[in-house]
């Protein structure tokens, strides 16, 4: 089973060329598809409907869309009839199987007097992969303050560790004909973190590292894919800024729970992939053991 992540910076390349279809092909051979800076009615792009052009592109996918920042942008009327256009920013989670729950988490902000500091989230989604079902968080954290960062992993890490504790998205559903959600321990935490490796909210995230045993997986603590796999080197990026290419920093990443690290067999960093500004990453992870 393959998952990416990919931040498409409002489906802006590096070109500067606005290419969804692009954006697309970069993700081809996707079970699970987890997309960053996805946006309604943004004037960058001529509000263009990314989740419905992904929806599109995607035609034989569930899809779900959590816009953590929501602004109202314009009225009319239409047909005798108000019609209010929204500014919508947030996460899309595609996948090839069912999307059996979906609850948007808003993450712990602070008001900023200087600079851009929107409401960011993670989609939680509870998918029915083959061999059992598991859930994948769709992760965007602050792009301005550690500080806010380590806050926001500390809520995240909360929600995914007592998921099963707090009952999801719902529990007793039968009462209104609805069926429950399995209560599944497994779990993916993919986005962009707009962290570095080593920085103070990575180790927020993942636990010190052991001068002797490194880190070793255990409950409450994360596993970075690309770590564990040797892939998180001194020279290795996910992103670079437009126009510059010698500024690029690692700042994405692909988290398993402990109990998947079993069925962890790759994870890597396309960085041949000119979609955005970011590259996306990749975890595959074998059937159930």
């Amino acid at each position: 089973m393959r998952f990416v992540s990919y931040n498409i910076q409002y489906g802006f390349g590096l070109d500067r060329r606005f290419d969804p279809e692009r954006i697309a092909a970069n993700l081809e051979g996707a079970d699970v598809i987890a997309l960053q800076e996805v946006t309604r009615g943004a004037a960058v792009n001529d509000g263009a409907d990314l989740p419905e052009i992904f929806a599109s592109l995607f035609p034989d996918y569930h899809w779900i869309y959590g816009p953590a920042c929501d602004l109202h942008s314009a009225s009319e009327i239409v047909d005798g009839r108000r019609v209010d256009r929204r500014y919508q920013f947030g996460n899309m989670i595609l996948s090839r199987w069912p999307i059996l729950s979906h609850r948007l988490l808003l993450l712990p902000r602070t008001r900023s007097y200087e600079r851009l500091n929107m409401q960011r989230g993670a989609s939680e989604a509870v998918i029915d992969a083959p061999g059992g079902a598991l859930r994948l968080y769709c992760v965007h954290l602050d792009h301005v303050a550690p500080d806010e960062r380590i806050a926001q992993i500390h809520f995240l890490k909360e929600r995914a560790f007592n998921f099963v504790q707090e009952g999801g998205a719902i529990t007793m559903g039968a009462e209104f004909g609805l069926p429950q959600p399995p209560m599944t321990e497994d779990f993916l935490l993919m986005g962009d973190f707009n962290m570095q490796p080593e920085s103070p909210e990575y180790v927020a995230m993942v636990g010190t590292k052991d001068a002797y045993y490194d880190r070793d997986a255990r409950t409450g603590v994360p596993v970075d894919a690309l770590a564990r796999l040797g892939r998180l080197t001194p020279g290795c990026y996910s992103w670079e800024e437009t126009g510059h290419p010698d500024m690029r920093m690692h700042l994405d990443y692909g988290f398993l729970s402990g109990s998947l690290v079993p069925r962890l067999k790759d994870a890597w960093v396309d960085v041949k992939a000119e979609g955005s500004d970011h590259f996306p990453v990749w975890v595959e992870l074998a059937g159930k053991v």
